[in-house]
């Protein structure tokens, strides 16, 4: 294929050849016997000769563009060979805004400006006024009739920690009720991670989960021994059915249900998440029957809780009796989980690869596994230190005199991480810090027990921190909903954000402090939210639990839309 030539020639464009010449003319060029024009005329500078010259041999020989990327290579390689490498500036790279962990370096910067200010003070005293979507209340109701006879026994094992496995319950007391089904009281599975033993009865009030469930579904402690007989008395002989996650009701109708009556006992291992987020009405309503209603914790776990709760208002006083819970996570296996760096140097790297191997043994260290840990701070993945919780809260307003209660597992190199904390808000508290030894002692080998305590505190404070996700914040989001008119009351940060924010070394803390009364009033005008499809009934009970309250009539009327 030939390079066409776009130069003017004596009339006519030939693709193969230069233009006419006098002095470089192709033997086989025809002679033109129009007048020449003016741009045909050849070079008189020398300049013009040479470029002439050099195109015209370009355009016959075609093949030397081959080689010009050689020709240009050749160059490049003598050029390098007269430069002294011992001159050329080494160009560092810089991290991006965010990916690193410099929130200490911020605090010693802004730390005389942060308890100087005092401008805050009633920051708890008006926090949450401003809800949108309007008043809501708890309508989930209990059946006044009988039930019909049963369809047989349905026995599950609830997985996972302390509110995976309310999870668990819930929606075994929803397929139990759809199905016409007697639920065995749910067992709890070992976990390799928590380490909990304990039963159900252990956690929750057990009889009382029966009696206010016993109207919608039967719940038993035990399957009569003539049922059992048929398996050799030994459960795991009992038709196991292996539930896709987050299966539709349906499923359970088409497919368990023929086998429930055949058998009369079935088995569901492992059960959590194992229903739908979005199901009919009926099957919600138990769920949130369950969930709201029935499930309430053990009398010594509760009788603990409520006294801490006492504790913590009677503290509070100088803010009539109202309190701030956080729940924190960062203990060992969530900081080494999570990939992110903190400042350690070399004794935090050895720890969390130690951790790492110990509790998921190989996950990390698979062939091609990167860990990236810039992009997991700049994402919002990395677990807030104490010390971000502290900047977040002050920055939103609240003051030293604000009492915390910390809800958290043994933190990770606490004595460094906790002490801006406590300088932050001296009035902060734990369990530990609350409870005397004889008080824990029955539950300090417990991790869902120990959760259950913390639960209870955090429900009842007037504002609830989530800083890394989970189902105990989600939960805790619903059920302070279902108690609260709707309204979360709980401070959702922006990790993102907060990322960049924490890593700009121009802020002053006025614009920071702007920015989190921002975030502060994004949470507020979150709090009340209705459920979406996809959404869990445990994080949005409205509408399916909740009902609007009707403001068209008066104040003291429960009348509902």
């Amino acid at each position: 294929m030939h390079a066409y030539n776009r130069l003017p020639g004596s009339g006519h464009n030939s693709p193969s050849s230069p233009p006419s010449s006098p002095s470089l003319r192709s033997p086989g060029l025809r002679h033109s016997r129009s007048k020449p024009n003016r741009l045909s005329q050849p070079p008189v500078t020398l300049a013009q000769r040479l470029s002439y010259l050099i195109l015209s041999l370009l355009l016959k020989r075609q093949g030397l563009f081959l080689f010009a990327p050689l020709l240009y290579i050749s160059a490049m390689v003598f050029l390098m060979g007269t430069v002294s490498f011992d001159v050329v500036p080494v160009i560092k790279h810089r991290s991006a805004v965010g990916s690193v962990y410099r929130t200490p370096q911020l605090y010693g910067r802004l730390k005389a400006e942060i308890h100087a200010d005092n401008s805050s003070m009633d920051a708890i005293s008006t926090i949450w006024k401003h809800p949108k979507g309007g008043e809501w209340r708890p309508c989930t109701k209990k059946s006044s009739g009988g039930l019909p006879e049963s369809n047989g026994y349905i026995y599950v094992e609830a997985n996972g920690g302390l509110n995976q496995q309310r999870t668990s319950v819930c929606n075994a007391v929803a397929v139990a009720g759809y199905l016409n089904a007697t639920l065995l009281i749910p067992n709890f599975h070992f976990h390799s991670i928590w380490r909990d033993p304990s039963k159900f009865k252990e956690i929750y009030d057990e009889s009382y989960f029966i009696s206010m469930l016993e109207n919608d579904v039967r719940v038993v402690d035990s399957i009569p021994g003539y049922l059992m007989e048929r398996f050799d008395r030994n459960m795991t002989n009992v038709l196991n059915f292996k539930v896709k996650a987050w299966a539709p009701i349906q499923y359970y109708k088409d497919v368990v249900l023929p086998r429930l009556l055949e058998e009369k006992v079935i088995r569901i291992s492992p059960f959590a998440n194992r229903l739908s987020f979005d199901a009919p009405p009926a099957v919600q309503r138990l769920r949130c029957l369950a969930n709201y209603e029935a499930l309430r914790f053990s009398n010594p776990i509760l009788s603990l809780g409520e006294s801490l709760v006492a504790k913590m208002k009677a503290r509070s006083a100088n803010n009539s009796g109202k309190y701030i819970s956080v729940h924190l996570r960062f203990e060992e296996d969530m900081v080494a989980f999570s990939c992110c760096v903190y400042g350690g140097g070399t004794k935090e790297d050895e720890d969390m690869k130690a951790a790492r191997e110990r509790g998921w043994k190989g996950k990390f260290t698979k062939p091609g596994r990167v860990i990236r840990p810039g992009a997991n701070r700049l994402n919002g993945k990395c677990p807030l230190t104490p010390l971000e919780v502290g900047l977040m809260l002050r920055g939103m307003g609240f003051d030293k005199s604000t009492s915390i209660y910390l809800a958290s597992g043994k933190i990770y190199d606490s004595e460094r991480h906790m002490a801006p904390l406590l300088e932050m808000f001296p009035l902060l508290q734990t369990k530990e810090m609350l409870a005397s030894e004889e008080e824990l002692a029955p539950y300090q080998n417990f991790s869902s027990r120990m959760a259950a305590i913390d639960y209870t505190v955090c429900l009842h404070s007037e504002v609830f921190v989530t800083t890394q996700g989970g189902n105990f914040p989600h939960f805790l989001l619903g059920h302070r909903r279902y108690l609260y008119g709707g309204h979360s009351k709980t401070i959702k940060p922006d990790k993102r954000k907060l990322a960049l924010l924490l890593d700009n070394p121009n802020i002053g803390w006025k614009s920071f402090k702007r920015q989190m009364l921002s975030m502060r009033a994004h949470s507020d005008s979150k709090g009340v939210e209705m459920k979406r499809p996809s959404d869990s009934i445990y994080s949005f009970p409205c509408p399916n639990c909740m009902c609007r309250v009707n403001k068209t009539e008066d104040s003291r009327s429960t009348s509902v839309t």
